[in-house]
């Protein structure tokens, strides 16, 4: 199915909602396979429902259903397929990814293609019919048009990102209209993203009570305004998105090791977030696919690399690498960023079970390397979102996945700057705030007086191990041109002492393979191109 033309109209709620709402005309006859037209889109009620239907289709950690097929649509698969992360299990389609051994076939590109056209043909749906809702409340429509606004920027900031000029769909379109459409130039892809954040913008609110938490803020649309102009190269569009969105508010979340817990949801820190809770169908199930193998033998379905743990540096600052840091390799987690011991579970950690971690090969856990095929291959397993309430029902969680956060807008605004060249006072306090403004993270503050070079390896290093596994990893190192230098060869682990001496894992039978002149874009899928031989391929596919 061309997946240009699927929409998903409205949740199930919605008809539930409706129908309820019609009881005195039951007796007319309604389809019963989809919403009618005829007694929906007439209250405030229809238009909030259907504004909901298209939050699903955000990222974060859950399944969608397209053609009866359930799919998982996962923000930690963006990091499992770069040089910080891994892809357990060698069956998994982002393992084909990894090793370089896909096509436009591969289902993890079409899934990507089919969540984000099914999302944004929602938005369209909405925003064709909204108007047709009888009220007086003009604010809560043109409120309600912005949020759907930024949803549809939102899906083609991805877009662009992954397959690069993409057919731009603002209409419901018909099967003769859709095979018809040619992709658009990405620079028209970003100039629509940037047109439809910046009217989302002005239409949002900053704040919301708190029966409609979750929805998307002002704050929201300029952070992702801030990020699409920066992946598309606008540097001084990125520092002036990300500076406005330092005038609202946000701030730091004193403590990064329970940032990613149910404590610290709706936080001071979150700017946006996929909103889930303890309830069939409106949870996702983290914890049992990225959990430790020994936490009711979930899955670790992606697992941190030792290029991530080592990028971690000592709490005087140093890399481990520095033979003045005071890395010891026989004791590698003590006086590290702290941020090592909040992003990956390591040897030694308490689990949620109140069981010991303890990776290493001959250690005799359910969790040692080599264990099984799904414990973790390298020794590591990711923390974050990670939590004891999780563990009595690892399928059914409730934790948010932050989706973007203000210490992403301050390194956003300080990479900005440093490609404008623009090396003044507030470029280092955006930095060092990320660096020592919490509690529990007190890192030195870098050096002044530094170059446009030195800075931009510093916000870089910063992005990959503040941000590691919250699904920016791939971006970055596409937009930076160093995916051909950090991706190919072996994969390594975690490093243990096997009888006295220092040895350190190695991922069996796998080399990664990164093609600078292929794998910079992914192709457009081959379904598609199938269906509508006016889309063209990307080079080298």
């Amino acid at each position: 199915m061309n997946y240009l033309l699927k929409s998903k109209k409205i949740l199930g709620v919605a008809l539930l909602a409706t129908l309820l709402s019609c009881k005195d005309n039951l007796l007319d006859p309604v389809p019963n396979d989809r919403i009618s037209t005829a007694i929906f889109w007439k209250t405030e009620t229809d238009a909030i429902l259907a504004a909901n239907a298209a939050y699903v289709y955000l990222p974060g950690h859950s399944t969608f259903t397209i053609n009866n097929v359930t799919k998982l649509y996962s923000i930690f698969a963006f990091d499992g397929v770069t040089d910080i992360g891994h892809t357990n299990q060698v069956f998994n389609v982002n393992s084909f990814i990894e090793s370089g051994s896909y096509d436009a076939s591969n289902s993890r590109v079409t899934d990507e293609w089919e969540n984000a056209y099914t999302g944004i043909a929602t938005v369209n749906d909405f925003l064709e019919n909204v108007d047709r809702v009888t009220t007086t409340n003009t604010t809560l429509i043109e409120r309600l048009k912005g949020e759907m606004r930024f949803l549809r920027a939102y899906h083609y900031v991805n877009l662009a990102s992954l397959y690069g000029g993409v057919p731009i769909v603002t209409k419901t379109l018909s099967t003769d209209e859709a095979k018809q459409l040619k992709r658009d130039d990405i620079q028209k892809v970003w100039d629509f993203a940037t047109s439809e954040l910046t009217a989302a913008a002005a239409a949002l609110p900053t704040t919301y009570p708190a029966a409609d938490k979750g929805r998307i803020t002002k704050g929201a649309a300029l952070a992702l305004l801030a990020r699409a102009n920066l992946y598309a190269g606008r540097f001084q569009q990125a520092a002036t998105a990300a500076s406005e969105v330092m005038k609202l508010g946000y701030d730091l979340y004193p403590n990064y090791g329970k940032l990613f817990t149910y404590g610290a949801e709706n936080n001071i820190e979150v700017i946006l977030d996929h909103q889930y809770v303890n309830s069939s169908g409106l949870s996702n199930n983290v914890f049992a696919q990225m959990a430790p193998y020994s936490q009711k033998t979930a899955n670790n379905t992606f697992v941190p690399t030792k290029a991530l743990a080592d990028a971690f540096t000592m709490k005087n600052g140093l890399p481990i690498t520095d033979p003045a840091s005071g890395f010891d390799p026989r004791a590698p987690y003590k006086d590290r960023d702290p941020r090592l011991g909040f992003t990956m579970f390591l040897s030694g950690d308490p689990l949620p079970s109140g069981a010991t971690f303890r990776p290493e090969p001959n250690s005799g856990t359910t969790d040692a390397v080599g264990n099984t095929y799904l414990a973790t291959t390298t020794g590591f397993v990711v923390k974050k979102y990670i939590n004891s309430e999780d563990f009595g029902t690892p399928g059914v969680s409730g934790i948010n996945i932050i989706l973007i956060r203000y210490a992403e807008v301050l390194l956003t605004y300080a990479e900005a700057k440093i490609e404008l060249n623009q090396l003044d006072q507030s470029v280092y306090d955006a930095i060092n705030k990320v660096r020592n403004g919490r509690q529990d993270v007190k890192l030195p503050s870098i050096a002044t007086g530094l170059s446009q070079a030195e800075l931009r390896e510093i916000v870089r290093h910063e992005r990959e191990v503040e941000l590691a596994f919250e699904g920016l990893r791939l971006f970055d190192i596409r937009r930076w041109k160093i995916a051909e230098k950090v991706m190919p060869g072996s994969i390594y682990g975690m490093t243990w002492i096997n009888e006295g001496t220092l040895s350190t894992i190695q991922v069996q039978a796998f080399e990664r393979v990164f093609k600078p002149t292929r794998d910079y874009l992914w192709p457009i899928p081959q379904k598609e191109l199938d269906l509508n031989p006016g889309l063209t391929q990307n080079p080298g596919w």
